[in-house]
């Protein structure tokens, strides 16, 4: 049984409308008033991110073919990283969600699903789900979502390898849209903006994106397509260090909201972005051809996107009556505005140019 993405599947690979389909969550306004930060310790973040210099510390490892290079990868080592990296900065427990979801197998009984879940004072949720199949595809969803009383973004890591081909999101996706909302942008993007530059160069913008994504990510993402090749793998391999290490040291500085409505308003844009995903997320495919449809759903809901059935009661069509049918459905269209970006839509300063 083949497990590999369909042509259809490929940009677009756990939610990401890279090029043929998929729309993105439109995230809500926060209060005007729920921002509060430190610049002074904001200005300081980069300095305390080691980071490469027009590719320095990247090594430029030459291999007889990229089939060669590609075979010893894994992104099992990202994993580690960032649970190593995680426990320095905090108190990781089990979740329970890992007993739930550990003993998951392939039907095909040659593809390896791994998945990891923790909790911690400030995050709600931590947690893997990595692929290998013995074609040399791997996939990695890594994701971290704070609890309600912070106003963080979620870190985001969704990559699909194969034999020759990377497709590849990684951001600290804003949980309110930052083309609205300039002060969360400032709060936590302003000073990060050299490290997402740095890796927008290195790992180029990938192609076409939709309008609907641009309201769901942040001006330091990165969305890249590569060939395989050692060297673009250390680079991946690094800025997934860098951007994660970044998030970590917001979350320390990130002081915990006591306003009722301020935690209801992040409650209810972290459901928001959950719901969407649950919805839309075309990973669920791929899911259902290695473990059937029924446990799919269940990983897709209650693994992924935990939280979508205790973080609120809205439904999808309360956020999106857009994708609204005649008959009450939601419509399967990966996007309503019919609107893409073929390169990227905000300036070094960080500014959106996408509506020039």
């Amino acid at each position: 049984m083949s497990i590999a993405p369909t042509a259809t599947e490929l940009p677009s690979f756990w939610g990401w409308q890279m090029q043929l389909r998929g729309d993105d969550p439109l995230m809500e306004s926060p209060p005007s008033t729920s921002l509060r930060w430190n610049s002074r310790s904001g200005s300081t973040l980069l300095s305390r991110i080691a980071l490469p210099v027009n590719g320095a510390g990247v090594s430029r490892r030459a291999s007889a073919s990229v089939q060669a290079q590609a075979s010893g990868f894994s992104y099992r080592k990202f994993v580690q990283f960032a649970v190593d990296e995680t426990k320095r900065h905090t108190h990781l427990d089990p979740s329970p969600l890992q007993d739930k979801f550990s003993a998951m197998k392939a039907l095909d009984g040659k593809t390896d699903l791994a998945v990891l879940s923790y909790k911690a004072p400030k995050v709600r949720l931590l947690r893997s789900l990595s692929i290998e199949g013995s074609d040399g595809m791997q996939v990695l969803d890594f994701a971290v979502f704070p609890e309600s009383e912070y106003d963080l973004p979620i870190f985001c890591a969704n990559f699909f390898s194969a034999s020759k081909t990377n497709i590849v999101v990684l951001d600290l996706n804003p949980l309110y849209d930052v083309v609205e909302n300039e002060d969360y942008k400032e709060k936590y993007y302003e000073s990060l903006l050299p490290l997402g530059l740095k890796y927008a160069e290195l790992l180029p913008w990938g192609g076409k994106l939709t309008g609907e994504s641009l309201k769901f990510f942040s001006p330091i993402v990165i969305w890249t397509r590569f060939n395989s090749s050692q060297y673009m793998q250390d680079v991946l391999y690094s800025a997934f260090k860098d951007y994660l290490k970044a998030w970590l040291l917001l979350m320390d500085l990130g002081e915990k909201e006591t306003n009722a409505s301020r935690i209801a308003a992040n409650r209810e844009a972290q459901h928001r972005y959950l719901t969407w995903r649950a919805e839309k997320d075309p990973g669920h495919q791929l899911l259902k051809r290695l473990i059937r449809e029924t446990r799919a759903k269940d990983v897709v809901r209650n693994f992924l996107f935990e939280g979508v059935d205790s973080l609120g009661t809205k439904s999808f069509l309360d956020y999106f009556p857009e994708y609204r049918c005649e008959d009450g459905t939601v419509n399967e269209k990966r996007s309503m505005m019919g609107k893409s970006f073929e390169s990227r839509p905000w300036n070094s300063k960080g500014e959106f140019i996408g509506s020039e």
